[in-house]
């Protein structure tokens, strides 16, 4: 069973995933044609943008609480003054070395339940199976799919949960897994870099 601050308000997340998707909805305005009757006036081109260069993690490189999700989440965090919490990756009680699981909330304000979890871990394919098979045991819902298979926690024992349901869950690939505290939220997790 995981403590209280591991869990969310999932409202927290779908708000998030709105703000993002809207933010990320940019229109661009109609361009207007000069009509036959219309003289244009020469203009100066507006200057290009430029490209916003995020500090990429080198390879090999262990990821970090801001590298861990996409800048643009970490920087929705720190607009609501949310700031991370680096703690170690735990599976059950076997700590997964060169992992890591950060927890996003407001440490400065009051206290209470909201806040966001992610993490990754590097981990062997038989500790993964042994993991999982445990969870299991534990009540925990086996999926698998073409992402990996996802070990959900009961609906029984579940604080918060996403759009569909899902409250917290472990993503397996080949060598990793990820932690969320919602299905939904291991959509945030972008590691390891491309």
């Amino acid at each position: 069973m995981f403590p209280p601050r591991h869990r969310i308000g999932a409202a927290l997340l779908i708000a998030l995933a709105a703000t993002l998707a809207t933010a990320c909805a940019a229109s661009t305005p109609p361009s207007t044609q000069p009509s036959e009757t219309t003289a244009s006036t020469p203009t100066t081109p507006a200057p290009e943008p430029t490209p916003t260069v995020s500090a990429a993690p080198e390879p090999g490189e262990d990821p970090t609480c801001e590298t861990l999700i996409g800048a643009d989440v970490v920087a929705d965090f720190e607009s609501i003054g949310w700031s991370a919490q680096a703690e170690k990756f735990y599976l059950g009680d076997v700590e997964l070395a060169h992992g890591i699981q950060c927890v996003w909330a407001d440490f400065e304000g009051p206290a209470g339940d909201h806040l966001q979890l992610f993490g990754w871990a590097p981990i062997e394919s038989d500790q993964a199976g042994e993991a999982q098979t445990a969870l299991v045991g534990q009540g925990w819902i086996r999926e698998e799919s073409e992402a990996g298979v996802y070990i959900t926690e009961p609906k029984e024992t579940t604080i918060a949960v996403d759009d569909e349901g899902y409250g917290m869950t472990y993503l397996f690939g080949a060598g990793w897994v990820k932690l969320a505290d919602t299905k939904q939220g291991l959509l945030l997790i972008e590691w390891p870099a491309a």
